[in-house]
Protein backbone atom coordinates (compact mmCIF):
# COMPACT_ATOMS: atom_id res chain seq x y z
CA UNK A 1 0.00 0.00 0.00
CA UNK A 2 1.01 3.38 -0.02
CA UNK A 3 1.04 6.01 2.73
CA UNK A 4 -1.95 8.30 3.61
CA UNK A 5 0.04 11.73 3.91
CA UNK A 6 -1.08 14.08 1.43
CA UNK A 7 2.11 15.77 -0.36
CA UNK A 8 1.43 18.46 -2.83
CA UNK A 9 1.68 16.21 -6.40
CA UNK A 10 4.81 16.11 -8.37
CA UNK A 11 5.54 16.50 -12.10
CA UNK A 12 5.73 13.10 -13.29
CA UNK A 13 9.23 13.46 -14.62
CA UNK A 14 10.09 14.67 -11.19
CA UNK A 15 12.76 12.23 -8.96
CA UNK A 16 11.69 13.84 -5.86
CA UNK A 17 13.23 11.87 -2.70
CA UNK A 18 12.01 11.98 0.62
CA UNK A 19 13.90 13.64 3.55
CA UNK A 20 16.66 10.90 3.52
CA UNK A 21 17.28 11.40 -0.02
CA UNK A 22 17.12 7.59 -0.64
CA UNK A 23 13.79 6.97 -2.00
CA UNK A 24 10.74 8.29 -3.88
CA UNK A 25 7.22 9.03 -2.13
CA UNK A 26 4.93 6.56 -3.44
CA UNK A 27 2.51 9.20 -4.78
CA UNK A 28 5.58 10.26 -7.01
CA UNK A 29 6.13 6.96 -8.38
CA UNK A 30 2.35 6.43 -8.72
CA UNK A 31 2.81 9.17 -11.23
CA UNK A 32 6.28 8.39 -12.77
CA UNK A 33 4.72 5.20 -13.95
CA UNK A 34 1.51 6.60 -15.45
CA UNK A 35 3.61 9.24 -17.55
CA UNK A 36 6.12 6.80 -18.77
CA UNK A 37 2.83 4.74 -20.53
CA UNK A 38 0.53 6.05 -22.84
CA UNK A 39 -1.90 2.84 -22.14
CA UNK A 40 -1.85 3.98 -18.40
CA UNK A 41 -2.91 7.51 -18.78
CA UNK A 42 -5.27 6.54 -21.62
CA UNK A 43 -7.41 4.54 -19.12
CA UNK A 44 -6.56 7.21 -15.84
CA UNK A 45 -7.74 9.40 -17.95
CA UNK A 46 -10.91 7.13 -18.33
CA UNK A 47 -11.36 6.35 -14.91
CA UNK A 48 -11.00 10.18 -13.99
CA UNK A 49 -13.51 11.46 -16.50
CA UNK A 50 -16.14 8.68 -15.41
CA UNK A 51 -15.47 10.01 -11.98
CA UNK A 52 -15.80 13.64 -12.30
CA UNK A 53 -12.48 15.16 -11.78
CA UNK A 54 -10.93 15.35 -15.68
CA UNK A 55 -13.05 17.28 -18.16
CA UNK A 56 -10.38 17.22 -21.02
CA UNK A 57 -10.83 14.73 -23.60
CA UNK A 58 -9.21 11.35 -23.22
CA UNK A 59 -5.69 11.17 -23.88
CA UNK A 60 -2.65 9.07 -23.95
CA UNK A 61 -0.44 12.30 -23.37
CA UNK A 62 0.12 13.19 -19.85
CA UNK A 63 -0.90 16.86 -19.75
CA UNK A 64 -1.43 19.68 -16.89
CA UNK A 65 -5.19 18.97 -16.57
CA UNK A 66 -4.41 15.33 -16.34
CA UNK A 67 -2.21 15.88 -13.24
CA UNK A 68 -4.49 18.54 -11.95
CA UNK A 69 -7.07 15.65 -11.66
CA UNK A 70 -5.35 13.40 -10.29
CA UNK A 71 -4.07 15.84 -7.56
CA UNK A 72 -7.78 16.39 -6.83
CA UNK A 73 -8.55 13.06 -6.65
CA UNK A 74 -5.71 12.06 -4.12
CA UNK A 75 -6.68 14.84 -2.09
CA UNK A 76 -10.52 13.48 -2.06
CA UNK A 77 -8.73 9.67 -1.56
CA UNK A 78 -6.61 10.80 1.05
CA UNK A 79 -9.04 12.83 3.00
CA UNK A 80 -11.83 9.51 3.46
CA UNK A 81 -8.41 7.61 4.19
CA UNK A 82 -8.37 9.30 7.29
CA UNK A 83 -10.72 6.57 8.76
CA UNK A 84 -11.20 4.06 6.28
CA UNK A 85 -8.34 3.26 4.07
CA UNK A 86 -8.66 2.68 -0.07
CA UNK A 87 -6.68 2.46 -2.63
CA UNK A 88 -6.46 4.94 -5.61
CA UNK A 89 -8.40 2.53 -8.27
CA UNK A 90 -10.92 1.23 -6.04
CA UNK A 91 -11.56 5.17 -4.32
CA UNK A 92 -12.28 6.12 -8.18
CA UNK A 93 -14.39 3.06 -8.84
CA UNK A 94 -16.76 3.96 -5.78
CA UNK A 95 -16.61 7.37 -6.78
CA UNK A 96 -18.04 6.55 -10.01
CA UNK A 97 -20.17 4.23 -8.83
CA UNK A 98 -21.97 6.98 -6.98
CA UNK A 99 -22.63 9.18 -9.70
CA UNK A 100 -18.68 11.00 -9.67
CA UNK A 101 -18.06 14.17 -8.17
CA UNK A 102 -19.89 17.23 -9.81
CA UNK A 103 -21.76 15.22 -11.70
CA UNK A 104 -19.21 13.17 -13.23
CA UNK A 105 -20.10 11.53 -16.85
CA UNK A 106 -23.46 10.29 -15.71
CA UNK A 107 -26.84 10.45 -14.30
CA UNK A 108 -28.00 9.72 -10.92
CA UNK A 109 -26.96 6.19 -9.39
CA UNK A 110 -29.26 4.19 -7.37
CA UNK A 111 -28.31 1.53 -5.08
CA UNK A 112 -30.50 -1.24 -3.60
CA UNK A 113 -30.01 -2.65 0.04
CA UNK A 114 -31.43 -5.66 1.24
CA UNK A 115 -31.72 -7.25 4.25
CA UNK A 116 -31.16 -11.00 4.26
CA UNK A 117 -31.76 -12.86 7.79
CA UNK A 118 -29.78 -15.51 8.52
CA UNK A 119 -31.63 -18.72 10.08
CA UNK A 120 -30.91 -18.04 13.17
CA UNK A 121 -31.48 -13.94 13.29
CA UNK A 122 -34.88 -15.33 11.32
CA UNK A 123 -35.85 -17.95 14.61
CA UNK A 124 -35.18 -14.66 17.16
CA UNK A 125 -37.46 -12.37 14.69
CA UNK A 126 -40.04 -15.35 14.81
CA UNK A 127 -39.99 -16.02 17.83
CA UNK A 128 -40.15 -12.60 19.94
CA UNK A 129 -42.73 -11.48 17.56
CA UNK A 130 -44.80 -14.86 18.35
CA UNK A 131 -44.10 -14.16 22.12
CA UNK A 132 -45.36 -10.71 21.98
CA UNK A 133 -48.41 -10.95 20.02
CA UNK A 134 -49.38 -15.00 20.96
CA UNK A 135 -47.64 -14.37 24.45
CA UNK A 136 -45.83 -18.01 23.95
CA UNK A 137 -43.36 -19.29 22.35
CA UNK A 138 -42.52 -20.17 18.31
CA UNK A 139 -43.23 -23.60 17.23
CA UNK A 140 -40.34 -25.26 14.79
CA UNK A 141 -43.24 -25.42 12.04
CA UNK A 142 -43.87 -21.09 12.61
CA UNK A 143 -40.82 -20.62 12.96
CA UNK A 144 -40.10 -22.40 9.42
CA UNK A 145 -43.06 -21.10 8.03
CA UNK A 146 -42.45 -17.48 8.45
CA UNK A 147 -39.06 -17.61 8.02
CA UNK A 148 -39.68 -18.88 4.45
CA UNK A 149 -41.98 -15.60 4.17
CA UNK A 150 -39.02 -13.50 5.32
CA UNK A 151 -37.07 -14.54 2.62
CA UNK A 152 -40.36 -14.27 0.36
CA UNK A 153 -40.25 -10.26 0.87
CA UNK A 154 -36.48 -9.68 0.67
CA UNK A 155 -37.41 -8.14 -2.35
CA UNK A 156 -39.96 -5.98 -1.19
CA UNK A 157 -38.41 -4.75 2.04
CA UNK A 158 -35.69 -3.53 0.44
CA UNK A 159 -34.96 0.29 0.25
CA UNK A 160 -33.29 2.16 -2.70
CA UNK A 161 -30.66 5.12 -2.64
CA UNK A 162 -30.37 7.32 -5.34
CA UNK A 163 -27.42 9.87 -5.38
CA UNK A 164 -28.23 12.57 -8.00
CA UNK A 165 -25.48 14.46 -9.39
CA UNK A 166 -24.27 17.88 -9.71
CA UNK A 167 -22.72 19.97 -6.87
CA UNK A 168 -25.53 19.54 -4.30
CA UNK A 169 -24.78 15.69 -4.49
CA UNK A 170 -28.46 14.96 -3.17
CA UNK A 171 -29.15 11.39 -1.74
CA UNK A 172 -32.78 9.94 -1.49
CA UNK A 173 -33.64 6.52 0.43
CA UNK A 174 -36.61 5.41 -0.28
CA UNK A 175 -37.60 2.50 2.19
CA UNK A 176 -38.90 -0.97 1.50
CA UNK A 177 -41.71 -2.78 2.73
CA UNK A 178 -41.42 -2.96 7.15
CA UNK A 179 -40.88 -6.84 7.43
CA UNK A 180 -40.82 -6.77 10.86
CA UNK A 181 -45.00 -5.15 10.82
CA UNK A 182 -45.71 -7.54 8.03
CA UNK A 183 -45.00 -10.67 10.01
CA UNK A 184 -46.98 -9.14 12.87
CA UNK A 185 -49.58 -8.51 10.45
CA UNK A 186 -49.34 -12.40 9.79
CA UNK A 187 -49.21 -13.99 12.62
CA UNK A 188 -51.87 -11.37 14.81
CA UNK A 189 -54.27 -12.41 11.44
CA UNK A 190 -54.64 -16.26 12.33
CA UNK A 191 -56.94 -17.43 14.33
CA UNK A 192 -54.87 -17.63 17.77
CA UNK A 193 -53.98 -14.36 17.15
CA UNK A 194 -57.70 -12.56 16.53
CA UNK A 195 -58.38 -14.42 20.31
CA UNK A 196 -55.42 -12.67 21.51
CA UNK A 197 -56.59 -9.46 20.04
CA UNK A 198 -60.01 -9.83 21.69
CA UNK A 199 -58.10 -10.38 25.16
CA UNK A 200 -56.12 -7.16 24.69
CA UNK A 201 -52.78 -9.18 24.37
CA UNK A 202 -52.40 -7.43 20.45
CA UNK A 203 -53.17 -3.65 21.29
CA UNK A 204 -51.12 -4.04 24.67
CA UNK A 205 -48.31 -5.12 21.92
CA UNK A 206 -48.74 -2.39 19.32
CA UNK A 207 -49.35 0.42 22.21
CA UNK A 208 -45.85 -0.16 23.81
CA UNK A 209 -44.74 0.24 19.70
CA UNK A 210 -46.21 3.32 19.72
CA UNK A 211 -48.22 2.18 17.37
CA UNK A 212 -52.06 1.39 19.15
CA UNK A 213 -54.67 3.69 17.63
Amino acid sequence: MFDYQYRPAPKPQSTDTNNSGTSQSDYTQFLTVIAKSPALITGYSKLLKAAGYYKGKITDKYTPALQKAFTKAEEDRLSISTVRPIGRDEFLQETISLGGVGGGSGGPTTVTSVTKYKPEAARQLVDSIIQDTLGRKATAAEVKKYSAMLKKIEGKAASTTTYGTGSKQTQTTMAGLDEKQYLIDQISGTDEGKANKVLGFYETFMNALGGGR
